[in-house]
């Protein structure tokens, strides 16, 4: 699996992880889920992405279970703090309580799920308590406009490790700005929603043409034409959600995946990234 150094952090990561909004919080699908989380990490996906928000809770703990028995350093896990439980008090007690759920003893990285009407502050100040308790090893934000990112940053003593946000072949705002601000500061994006739950193979016949054309070249799927494309530049990860091994092993495919000149400028040509604009989030 490929990997690159991660932000500010000294961590390197697979350029390719796990996410898992929308991840079965409970039935028959659950143990595939589970499956498929185990699978990711053989095959070097280790950073794995999850939120207090996601099933309230619930996808922490399925996280917890897939985890069991897998040593602690044999993944990264991120989780976040939702922005109505953002005051000081409010951001230490997610922390714990996410490390519970997760039964992972504590968090790589901790994120703000996005601006909340709490002061930026104090939701940083508990950040920057959280690494030196070392319940956290490092912090981030998540749908942050690049100003509110770089606020965020001035307010931490730690560095701010990342900036987690919408970004597929339909939505490629964050090129214009957010990733140059980025960049300079040395801070890793990680994209989620990378496929934009299908919508790229949804577009018009000579975009998806484009795309599949290169995917037959390769002996690949346009979903790991795609990813490829959303990783190509050195500072930006993906974290798709797959819920069944067959799917975990189609995305940790795409990191070897290395398009060329042309076919970057061929698909850049087929789903153009439009005009600078506020930033897209889900």
């Amino acid at each position: 699996m490929k990997s690159r150094a991660f932000g500010p952090t000294g961590a390197t990561l697979p350029v390719i992880g796990q996410g898992t909004w929308d991840m079965p919080e409970s039935g028959a699908s659950w143990g595939e889920a589970q499956r498929a989380l185990r699978r990711g990490i053989e095959l070097g996906m280790t950073h794995i992405d999850t939120a207090e928000m996601y099933g309230s809770g619930r996808v922490e703990e399925l996280i917890g279970g897939a985890l069991r028995g897998i040593p602690r350093d044999r993944y990264f896990i991120a989780t976040k703090v939702l922005p109505t439980n953002a005051t000081y008090r409010g951001t230490l007690a997610a922390a714990e309580r996410s490390v519970a759920r997760l039964k992972c003893e504590y968090l790589d990285l901790f994120l703000l799920h996005w601006p909340g009407a709490h002061p930026l502050a104090e939701t940083m100040r508990a950040f920057d308590d959280l690494v030196t308790r070392g319940t956290v090893r490092f912090v981030g934000v998540s749908n942050f406009e690049p100003d509110a990112m770089l606020g965020a940053a001035a307010h931490l003593r730690a560095p701010l490790a990342c900036n987690q946000v919408l970004y597929h072949l339909n939505e490629r705002g964050i090129e214009h700005r957010l990733v140059p601000v980025a960049r300079e500061l040395g801070i890793a994006v990680v994209a989620y929603t990378p496929f934009g739950r299908g919508k790229f193979l949804r577009s018009g016949r000579a975009a998806r043409d484009a795309l599949e054309r290169i995917a037959r070249k390769h002996a690949a799927t346009p979903h790991q034409v795609a990813l490829a494309f959303l990783t190509r530049e050195a500072d930006v990860f993906a974290i798709p959600k797959a819920a069944s091994v067959e799917h975990v092993e189609e995305n940790a495919a795409a990191a070897e995946l290395a398009l060329d000149a042309g076919e970057i400028a061929a698909i850049d040509a087929a789903y153009p990234r439009g005009k600078a604009g506020p930033l897209a989030m889900l």
